[in-house]
């Protein structure tokens, strides 16, 4: 329970005043509860002749106040058998019951009332906090864990913090409430009795307790399972080309079903455990109330007790009204263990740790004006170096175009530069700044992206053409779309620049949704341009148009090219050969040919 308390330590301070409003009614509850349970006992000593004592009206405050309210209730109980008689005097002690239930119910709503903005908005805030940390978290995170797993978290398992914790909230400070409250009244009643009382409940209780440890441990393996569940079917559902193309339907379902039968198994064992809940604290429960009862009953016919027949009723009324609370707050440990545990895969999230973050003291990073420099950078992903000793300069204005075989380093050199990672050793600086000394917007803020593989929402043209851009105005946009050789299909669609592009874009062709990116980049108008294969998903005509107007865009800017396609290069103004992580050659495209060295050897391959 510990774990439980510091949840709410860390997401209901927000909301205190609905908590302070609930407790406040759930002691108005337990109050109304037990008073109205009170009028039980003169209803059994006067109407049937248990108490035969006559009493006279005490003046209020002249003794104790609990003696002079329980005097007094009894001489007006007595007045009104004796006018109006005893069916009457019976009539208004119900409609008094009556009253107070009304009364209870009313303040159990309104507890009810309060708790609720602090259960939907504890779950929204550890939605929007996990959101949040994802947006912020670096690329490199991702790259160890499962896309489906993650979304996992965000689903299912605060799916279950809402199911479990937040809708135990109620139980956790209404329950306590009215158990000491009847606790209370009873050790009032009899503090004999209720010590044995006392020791029985902790025994209960540890029984319980035991069950709802092992239900934690078993909800862990089931959320943890339904991630690899969830990441199976994001697997397919993004790979069902190859699937399909590879008749791999039977191999892929024999995996989801092999899978999706071992989360069902631990579901079993998590749900039987957590059924056992009702029962085993129904029968501890009557089992507690029968052997009270013996030992009360015992003492009482055997002239050993203090408290009176009708009074140990009462005593066993309340008593009895301390089993439903008990039992609802065994269910509710038992549903904040399942919880807890979801909580444990949501903190894996919550608690990791961002490696890419601003300096405590950043440095203004001013307009481009000398260029970016690489000096001496080493990175590596795990053990091997992946960018060994690299050492580059792109002046302002120019256009330096990365080439070399699959894996040579030159995505990474890329990504290093708006820091989607860090170098691990070396530098590199705009302007002679080093870029981990500046703020990461304002980095970010000089680059434009064009990635190899065009990444769009599932939104409208308009939106994935100003995305990440404010305020941009209708002509700009569309000057950007045809500029990229967008705006002819776009007003050929349905609605426009306001149709809806499907889910990552699927509605368009590849080439249709490589220009929308283009035109993204191109809105955004930054000093420095990243193009990763910009143009490798267009076809010959689209190529020869968009890459004139990228070369027109890049006039003036200082670009970085990463070309496999080496003829959509040979303009400009140093090419890098990247060979293993290293640098192997460099300068334009006629001295690399000259030099008839590796980069004469890719142009051949690609001639032939």
């Amino acid at each position: 329970m510990k774990g439980f308390f510091r949840l709410l330590a860390r997401f209901v301070p927000p909301y205190k005043h609905y908590l302070v409003l609930n407790v406040l009614f759930n002691i108005l509850t337990a109050f109304l509860t037990l008073f109205s349970f009170a009028l039980i006992i003169p209803i059994l000593e006067m109407l049937f002749g248990l108490n035969t004592q006559t009493y006279a009206f005490m003046p209020w405050g002249s003794g104790k106040i609990d003696a002079v309210i329980t005097n007094n209730f009894y001489y007006y109980v007595q007045c009104i058998i004796e006018r109006y008689g005893q069916s009457t005097a019976l009539a208004c002690i119900a409609l008094a019951l009556v009253v107070m239930t009304g009364l209870k119910t009313g303040c159990a709503y309104m507890s009810a009332f309060f708790m609720i903005p602090i259960r939907t908005g504890v779950v929204r805030d550890i939605r929007n906090q996990i959101y949040n940390k994802i947006v912020s978290l670096p690329i490199g995170f991702f790259s160890n864990e499962r896309k489906g797993d993650v979304m996992a978290r965000m689903s299912g398992d605060v799916t279950e913090v809402e199911n479990s914790i937040m809708s135990s909230l109620d139980m956790m400070f209404k329950n306590p409430i009215m158990i000491i409250a009847c606790l209370t009244m009873m050790i009032f009643l009899s503090w004999q009795l209720t010590a044995f009382v006392l020791v029985l409940l902790p025994l209960a209780g540890l029984l319980m307790g035991q069950v709802g440890k092992r239900l934690k441990r078993v909800s862990l393996e089931g959320q943890t399972q339904w991630g690899v569940l969830l990441s199976n079917i994001e697997e397919t559902i993004g790979g069902l080309r190859i699937v399909k193309a590879f008749n791999a339907e039977k191999k892929v379902s024999r995996r989801f079903v092999g899978e999706n039968e071992k989360y069902r198994s631990i579901v079993t064992r998590m749900s039987r455990r957590y059924e056992l809940a009702h029962p085993m604290s129904e029968f501890l429960g009557t089992a507690t109330i029968a052997i009270v009862l013996w030992f009360g009953g015992t003492l009482i016919l055997g002239g050993h007790s203090s408290i009176t027949a009708p009074k140990f009723i009462y005593y066993m009324v309340i008593f009895y009204s301390i089993i439903n609370p008990a039992k609802d707050l065994s269910k509710a440990s038992y549903a904040i263990q399942r919880g807890m545990a979801s909580m444990q895969r949501i903190d894996r999230i919550l608690n990791a740790e961002n490696t890419i973050t601003d300096p405590e003291t950043p440095t203004a990073l001013p307009a481009l004006k000398q260029g970016i420099a690489y000096n001496n950078v080493r990175f590596k992903y795990s053990d091997a170096w992946v960018i060994d000793d690299v050492s580059l300069d792109i002046p302002r204005g120019k256009t330096v175009a990365l080439v070399g075989q699959s894996g040579s380093g030159k995505t990474t050199i890329a990504d290093l530069l708006p820091r989607f990672y860090d170098v691990q050793e070396g530098s590199i600086t705009i302007d002679g700044i080093d870029i981990r000394n500046v703020r990461i917007a304002d980095l970010r803020s000089l680059m434009g992206n064009v990635n190899q593989d065009a990444i769009l929402f599932n939104d409208s043209f308009y939106n994935n053409i100003t995305f990440g851009v404010e305020n941009a105005t209708r002509e700009e946009v569309e000057e950007a779309a045809r500029i990229a050789n967008a705006y002819d299909f776009i007003m050929a669609s349905e609605d426009g620049f306001d149709t809806n592009i499907g889910d990552r874009g699927c509605k368009l062709s590849g080439g249709q949704r490589q220009r929308i990116s283009i035109a993204r980049a191109i809105l955004k108008n930054p000093p420095i341009l990243i193009l990763d294969e910009a143009t490798s998903a267009l076809d010959t005509e689209s190529e020869h148009l968009v890459q004139e107007a990228l070369n027109n865009l890049m006039k003036g800017r200082t670009t970085l090219v990463i070309a496999h396609r080496l003829s959509t290069i040979k303009n400009a103004d140093n090419i890098i050969v990247m060979q293993d992580g290293r640098i192997v050659e460099q300068g334009t495209h006629d001295e690399l040919m000259a030099n008839e060295g590796t980069y004469k050897h890719l142009v051949d391959m690609q001639t032939f």
